[in-house]
């Protein structure tokens, strides 16, 4: 397999690396190769240029599966889970689990939106005010919902008693959990420390996951890229205040 992400920030890539990851399969992360091995941002800006099957993608992160070229963070996982292990069997729980993986996909986009409120295009300074605006926003109304909700999602699950979000075992969807948890804890250290008591399910979820050895093996390594202030998750204090 090949991922096709920038190749310096963890992102909406980074929840498609955690699941080949734990499933221990062979990938490239294509950009993160030199230019001369066939990789870099070239490497990911020629792939959105060309006609592709089932169609063009639009924008990172993408997988190459075979002749397969897959795109969108949730659309990749339901796509590649069954054959990786990581959903159940049952087709009514790879449909919860894709619910579940879309809801992560609109917490993440929140996230993004807290610093750059305004335009993508914009730097974060050139929407300063703004993002004061909607990171208060986000701290007192909208982490609390979205965390809330997955938590009450552990708590129904009886075939694991709380331990994980679909089924009786460890889903790509608690690997996205994992991921967005931590992402919380380095850009929101504070919002996501009032409402620690609320969320004992998701928190123990996160421990249960980097304790995995795979996962622990990974996020060890040089592959795991650290949080910066150029990914989705960003460490802004006066936006946590």
């Amino acid at each position: 397999m090949k991922l096709y992400y920038w190749p310096t920030i963890q992102g909406r890539g980074e929840f498609v690396r955690l699941a080949l990851e734990e499933a221990g399969v062979r990938y490239v992360d294509v950009a993160r190769l030199p230019k001369k091995e066939g990789g870099g941002v070239e490497a990911l800006l020629a792939l959105l240029k060309k006609p592709a099957a089932p169609v063009r993608p639009l924008a990172p992160p993408i997988l190459v599966v075979g002749k397969l070229v897959l795109a969108q963070t949730a659309n990749i996982l339901h796509a590649i889970a069954p054959r990786l292990g990581l959903v159940p069997a049952a087709e009514a729980s790879r449909i919860a689990a894709h619910q579940l993986q879309l809801t992560v996909s609109d917490l993440v986009s929140e996230v993004h939106e807290t610093h750059h409120p305004i335009a993508t295009g914009l730097y974060y300074e050139d929407q300063k005010p703004e993002a004061l605006k909607r990171a208060r926003y986000f701290a007192a109304d909208r982490m609390p919902k979205f965390l809330g909700y997955f938590e009450a999602v552990l708590a129904d699950n009886k075939k694991s008693k709380g331990r994980y979000a679909v089924g009786g075992k460890l889903s790509y969807v608690d690997l996205s959990l994992f991921q967005l948890l931590t992402g919380l804890a380095y850009a929101f250290p504070r919002a996501l420390g009032r409402l620690e008591k609320k969320l004992p399910l998701l928190l123990a979820l996160r421990e249960r996951v980097a304790e995995r050895p795979k996962v622990a093996a990974y996020l060890a390594s040089e592959r795991r890229i650290p949080f910066n202030e150029n990914g989705v998750f960003r460490r802004y204090p006066e936006l946590d205040a």
